[in-house]
């Protein structure tokens, strides 16, 4: 009787890394693989073939999740709360699949009762620790392996050498320069020419977007409504979130709206140029945000501007299912109970401009913004507001001006020779 291997649960996209991690587990490791491939929006043409190949590959069972559902309505609505935007450019692509990723892998691993689970991750990236920091949370028993850290495969063309040699089927076309992971919020692109922060990115990178010069020479109009901060409806028609998504990737992206061209501060330490395809997600925030201009307390929307820039890097940093961010969502929770209203966009070659809101929670007030006859607002208040408002500051200059100290540092830095030792020094 033969003895029985222990299981590991393999996150499996198919690619040539993931399907050399199949065979080096058996082999290396000893261990019966079963793989798990996730559907979260990304380009394919059919998932069953990638699952045949992870079967010819040598795993012993592969499960396909069409996880998209899940992924718009738990994670990209928590995204779309925030403002999700690392860096205040990046709208978080590849940190929101990782952790719906791995919480398939885990469950697998339960139901398999595997001691292990593996990633195709490098060891210069963040989806490693992505990965990583979930999986441990949610089961921290769990090992993880990381082949593609440990193997002495250098270059691509070692390691498709070393795929033949163990019977891997490896694709006959030449491989793209560019590394890509894609989703339904979006793609990312980067290495080959790109890793040269000078070029300028090539026009065959892209997919979901149009060149904006080459973008219709009219503008397009969008409205898009909300509920409790979930868009619902596009144009009157109403949908569900994952089809308002797919629908905006479309409509911004033939008008050449979506590109992000950035320098990245990965969480590895390393800085990386990264270019992204975002249509959808960065026109959804756009309205959103505009939303809550209209809607939220002028402190509440101040503090959630500091709120939004901590969930980006908390979910980018690979802490999804950490207790800062179950608290963070607490709060993005509470400022989404009465966003609900309509917003108007404007495309227009590589553009996207708010040309409209409403809401029946606006706290916009006609009578108190206008300038007309129909002001209500009461003017003599300001004068007392302004004493009251200036009062520590007044005291702070009538005390430097009575003690003769410069009124700015560039009065100082203005005076001849070096700074006398005076009193106000």
């Amino acid at each position: 009787m033969a003895e029985q291997k222990d299981k590991v649960i393999l996150a499996y996209s198919g690619g040539l890394d993931t399907s050399c991690c199949i065979k080096w587990l058996q082999e290396e490791k000893g261990l019966d693989v079963v793989a798990v491939v996730g559907d979260v929006g990304q380009e394919h043409d059919g998932l069953e073939p990638i699952r045949k190949k992870a079967l010819a590959s040598g795993a012993i069972d592969c499960q396909v999740v069409d996880m998209r559902d899940t992924f718009a309505k738990e994670y990209l609505t928590r995204a779309l709360a925030a403002n999700a935007m690392y860096e205040n450019k990046y709208p978080l692509v590849s940190a929101l699949s990782r952790p719906l990723i791995s919480k398939h892998l885990v469950d697998a691993a339960h139901k398999y009762g595997a001691r292990y689970i593996a990633h195709g991750c490098t060891g210069k990236g963040n989806d490693q620790v992505r990965f990583e920091a979930s999986i441990t949370m949610l089961d921290p028993t769990l090992e993880i392996l990381a082949p593609v850290r440990e193997w002495d495969l250098k270059t691509r063309p070692e390691e498709m050498d070393w795929a033949r040699a163990h019977g891997i089927p490896v694709p006959a076309t030449k491989a793209s320069p560019y590394s890509i992971d894609d989703n339904l919020w979006g793609r990312a692109i980067e290495c080959g020419v790109l890793e040269n922060p000078w070029t300028e990115p090539p026009a065959d990178i892209y997919t979901m977007t149009a060149a904006p010069e080459q973008a219709p020479d009219a503008p397009e109009y969008v409205e898009v409504s909300f509920a409790r901060g979930v868009p619902y409806m596009l144009d009157g028609k109403q949908m569900s979130y994952m089809g308002i998504i797919y629908a905006l990737n479309e409509i911004a992206g033939r008008n050449g709206y979506g590109r992000i061209d950035m320098i990245e501060n990965r969480l590895v330490g390393v800085k990386s140029r990264e270019c992204y395809e975002a249509p959808g997600a960065l026109a959804l925030i756009t309205a959103h945000k505009a939303l809550e201009d209209l809607v939220l307390e002028r402190e509440v929307l101040h503090f959630k501007l500091d709120m939004e820039q901590a969930w980006a890097r908390c979910v980018y940093n690979g802490q999804w299912f950490s207790p800062l961010k179950e608290a963070l969502d607490a709060f993005m929770a509470s400022t989404q109970r009465c966003l609900s209203g309509t917003v108007r966009l404007k495309f227009y070659k590589g553009s996207c401009t708010v040309v409209g809101r409403k809401s029946a929670y606006s706290l916009y007030d006609y009578a108190l913004a206008t300038y007309d006859a129909d002001d209500q607002f009461d003017h003599k208040a300001a004068a007392g507001f302004i004493k009251l408002q200036t009062l520590s500051t007044k005291t702070w200059a009538a005390n430097r001006r009575q003690e003769g100290a410069p009124a700015d540092v560039f009065d100082a830095q203005k005076q001849e020779g070096p700074l006398k030792k005076e009193k106000w020094s």
